[in-house]
C-alpha cells in the first residue's frame, strides 16, 4: 500500500515496507514521472501508471525499497524547476522513515528522465545511481554518479549520441556490473517503461551502489 502526502511542497506518494529496516537503513527511490502524470491527473491512478508504484511490478520493488513520487502541478519538462522540493522530500524520508542516505536513487519516465538527469546536476553527491527511462533529450553537463538507460522509442532517434555522450555500454549479461549501462529492447515509448520497471536486474543494479561517506543525520 502507498500513502498520500499533501503537506509538502508537492503532493506525493510514498511507499515504505513493512518490518524493521536493514543496518543502515531503506534504500530510497525517487521517481519523476512524464508529460500525462502531472495534476490535474487523479495522483493516485497517475503515479502508478509508468514507474515504480506500478501495481504489476515485482515484489522486491516495494518489498526491499522505500519508494517516493512527487506529482507536478503543470505539465512540462521542468523538474529542474523543483530541486528544493525533491530535497525537502527526500530529506523527510530520510529522517522520518528510517531511508539510508548512502543508497538514494533517482528514476524518471520520459520528461522525468530528462529530471533524472537535470536533479542530478542540480543536487551534486546527493544520489547512489540514476536510472533514466526514454528521456526525451541529453543532459547539459556530463553527469557523474553511476547510470542506466532504458531507452524507448524517443531516445532511440539520439541512441548513438546518449550513449557515447554519457559513455554507456550493452547491459549484455543476467546480471549487468558496470557503471554506465544502456538496454535497448526494441520497445516504443510506454512499453519501455513497462518493460524497465518490471525489470529485476535494474532494482539489483541499483541496490550494488551506495555512497560510502554518506551517514545518517543524528
Amino acid at each position: 500500500m502507498f500513502e498520500r502526502l499533501d503537506s509538502h511542497p508537492l503532493p506525493s506518494l510514498l511507499s515504505v515496507p513493512e518490518g524493521p529496516p536493514p543496518a543502515g537503513g531503506w534504500p530510497v527511490l525517487f521517481f519523476l514521472h512524464g508529460y500525462d502524470e502531472a495534476a490535474p491527473q487523479p495522483i493516485e491512478q497517475a503515479l502508478t501508471q509508468h514507474g515504480p508504484f506500478n501495481p504489476g511490478n515485482p515484489p522486491l520493488v516495494r518489498e526491499q525499497f522505500i519508494l517516493i513520487a512527487p506529482q507536478l502541478v503543470n505539465a512540462g519538462d521542468q523538474w529542474f524547476r523543483f530541486a528544493g522540493a525533491v530535497e525537502e522530500l527526500l530529506a523527510l524520508v530520510l529522517d522520518r522513515h528510517q531511508g539510508d542516505p548512502a543508497r538514494c536513487y533517482l528514476c524518471g519516465f520520459s520528461f522525468g528522465g530528462n529530471g533524472v538527469f537535470d536533479l542530478a546536476l542540480a543536487m551534486p553527491g546527493r544520489w547512489a545511481a540514476l536510472w533514466a527511462v526514454d528521456p526525451t533529450r541529453l543532459p547539459e553537463d556530463p553527469v557523474k554518479p553511476p547510470i542506466w538507460l532504458s531507452i524507448g522509442q524517443i531516445a532511440r532517434r539520439q541512441e548513438m549520441v546518449f550513449i557515447e555522450t554519457l559513455g554507456l555500454e550493452a547491459a549484455a549479461s543476467e546480471e549487468p556490473a558496470g557503471d554506465r549501462l544502456y538496454l535497448d529492447e526494441g520497445a516504443d515509448h510506454v512499453r519501455s517503461a513497462q518493460l524497465a520497471f518490471k525489470d529485476v536486474r535494474i532494482y539489483n543494479w541499483l541496490l550494488r551502489h551506495r555512497q560510502e561517506r554518506r551517514r545518517r543525520r543524528r
